[in-house]
């Protein structure tokens, strides 16, 4: 065994690793290439002497004694965020870089001219926008603010509900006959669905119908899903503040959504961070 300290980087990669069970995986998580993890992976082994990961039919697996690595690893990922969080809390109020994490529409629809007033009044300040309708977990510092539609459940997260965000179903007026029931549109309907993702799927259930079946065009691209419905290629799911010019369908089919912002509660001190999280509040309400 190397005497030699351990370096932080080698940790990190070693937990994504096994977190995603693939070499490739990991270096998108952590933003590094392949051939560079598998370095890291490799300087990590030769420091421990010991192998950490074996190839299985699911992809790479914790070799057989290192089981006590995950804890202690991620109890070290735990520590290195919450020094980086304190670190965040002594800047400047009107100066940084906040990371906010937000959905394709709410990137493109909503948050620009929220984030112009925000800097306009405190230039100082520079918004990184991570832009994904995955859910990015506060906890891990994979953002510093959320925008979701679900309420976080995790603890340690502060978070402000800013309203509800309604959600129909529209088409371009003419397109499709406005008073049709959703059972004659579920089967006959033209409908821009998804291509992978099942979320609108899932909404449909949820509430105990069957998702459409005519779907005319499928993409996983929220802003593509708008502008093919605003260009009448189809009926779509569409937030009811963003429906002008569209013409409501099946009026009883309605989705009510909250939204929040989410923080992690290191950071309601954090100057820079607070900032933006007070604006977004105010501004989405």
């Amino acid at each position: 065994m190397n005497p030699s300290p351990l370096s932080w980087d080698l940790i990190a990669t070693y937990l994504a690793v096994r977190d995603t069970h693939s070499l490739s995986a990991a270096a998108r998580h952590l933003h590094l290439s392949q051939p560079t993890v598998r370095r890291q992976i490799e300087a990590l082994e030769a420091h421990l002497g010991v192998t950490v990961f074996t190839r299985s039919a699911t992809g790479l697996a914790p070799a057989p004694g290192t089981d006590g690595l995950l804890a202690l690893g991620t109890e070290m990922q735990a520590l290195s965020d919450a020094f980086a969080r304190r670190a965040k809390g002594a800047q400047v109020p009107d100066q940084g870089r906040v990371r906010v994490s937000c959905s394709e529409v709410f990137a493109t629809e909503i948050l620009p001219p929220i984030i112009a007033t925000l800097r306009a009044t405190h230039p100082g300040l520079i918004v990184e926008l991570s832009v994904t309708n995955r859910t990015e977990d506060i906890l891990q510092r994979a953002a510093d603010i959320a925008i979701r539609l679900i309420q976080p459940q995790q603890d340690a997260l502060v978070a402000q509900k800013v309203g509800t965000t309604m959600v129909g179903l529209y088409a371009l007026p003419g397109l499709v006959d406005p008073a049709i029931d959703y059972a004659t549109f579920q089967q006959h309907g033209p409908f821009i669905g998804e291509d992978r993702d099942t979320m609108i799927a899932n909404g449909f259930r949820a509430k105990g119908l069957t998702p459409p079946a005519n779907i005319v065009f499928r993409t996983d691209s929220q802003p593509a899903q708008l502008a093919a419905l605003r260009a009448g290629v189809g009926a779509g799911i569409c937030q009811d503040r963003l429906a002008k010019g569209l013409a409501r369908l099946c009026p009883d089919l309605g989705f009510a959504l909250d939204t929040w912002v989410i923080m992690h509660e290191d950071l309601r001190h954090a100057g820079p961070v607070r900032r933006v999280f007070d604006h977004l509040v105010a501004a989405l309400r």
